[in-house]
């Protein structure tokens, strides 16, 4: 059980790290609530999948979850910041944008250690609980001390920063930078 936690919270770094960007935009406490939901949920279906699904996603999907993982940050990070040159308003301040199209690629991985826990003999329905609760408690305080960072930083937009980190993100990502240890 102990193992399956620390899998859980493994698996749930790269929604604290989306969501500590997402901080950035300085989400209210009821769209950090629907936003991490969204992505506990997510993350709590895409075990099932995997385990479902079986041992092909296990060696197929891992590599190019990565990729896809990345792609879909970059693609929201870039999104982040031409809109915020081209407005005065800030971007995606109510995070619709980062709840619609965020989950699936961040959730990938959680399909690939589904499958493989599926091999393993594990309950389709302990582990997705788990990851779910685990990615909703990390995001909702990855929103949070994102938004505390963002207070101390007044002089500059925050949602174009956001954007430029979350390319910055996906580049570490894509470049092998290992930000799960």
């Amino acid at each position: 059980m102990l193992a399956l936690i620390g899998l859980g919270f493994t698996l749930g770094l790269d929604n604290f790290r989306t969501s500590l960007v997402l901080g950035g935009l300085k989400p209210t406490w009821r769209t950090s609530l629907r936003t991490s939901l969204i992505f506990g949920v997510w993350d709590g279906v895409a075990p099932v999948v995997g385990i479902l699904i079986g041992s092909y996603l296990t060696t197929e999907l891992e590599e190019p979850a990565e990729m896809i993982g990345a792609a879909g940050l970059a693609a929201y990070g870039l999104w982040i910041i031409i809109k915020a040159l081209r407005s005065p308003e800030h971007a995606d301040l109510d995070m619709k944008t980062a709840r619609r199209w965020l989950p699936i690629p961040l959730s990938l991985d959680n399909v690939a250690a589904g499958a493989a826990l599926g091999l393993a003999g594990y309950s389709p329905w302990l582990a997705p609980i788990l990851f779910a609760v685990t990615t909703f408690v990390m995001s909702l305080l990855g929103h949070q001390l994102g938004r505390t960072i963002a207070n101390f930083i007044p002089r500059i937009r925050t949602d174009l920063l956001t954007g430029i980190l979350f390319m910055v993100l996906a580049g570490l990502w894509v470049f092998g930078v290992d930000t799960e240890s």
